[in-house]
């Protein structure tokens, strides 16, 4: 029973926290000096936005494998949210390489958010 509280208070938390996502909106790149990397950051936003729905409603629907996954999944979705705003600088700054590594990384980090949240409990 002590499990299935946890898991309920880790939902949650989740879904106090679904409630403080921002959501990537529509861009304007037309007036950017690099308009191709902001728009591979805005893509790359998009996927952070959909990796935490796919988690929340794991979360949500208590699907989710373990607690420990589940920290696990967080941090990947922590680690991806923290780097959309490094990505975001250096696009400002014009540095389409770091652009591309940042958002290889976001992307790497939200597809195994996305993998651990699929994963269902035995």
């Amino acid at each position: 029973m002590r499990g299935s509280r946890m898991g309920s208070l880790i939902g949650g938390i989740a879904l106090v926290l679904s409630t403080a996502v921002t959501q990537a909106g529509p861009i304007d790149s037309s007036r950017h000096p690099h308009p191709d990397a902001l728009q591979m950051v805005h893509e790359a936003e998009h996927s952070v936005d959909h990796a935490w729905e796919v988690y929340h409603r794991a979360a949500l629907g208590g699907t989710i494998a373990s607690p420990a996954l589940q920290a696990q999944i967080e941090q990947h979705l922590h680690e991806a949210r923290t780097l959309v705003p490094q990505a975001q600088e250096a696009a400002d700054r014009g540095e389409v390489q770091q652009v591309g590594r940042l958002v290889g990384e976001i992307k790497m980090h939200t597809a195994r958010a996305i993998e651990g949240s699929k994963e269902q409990k035995k």
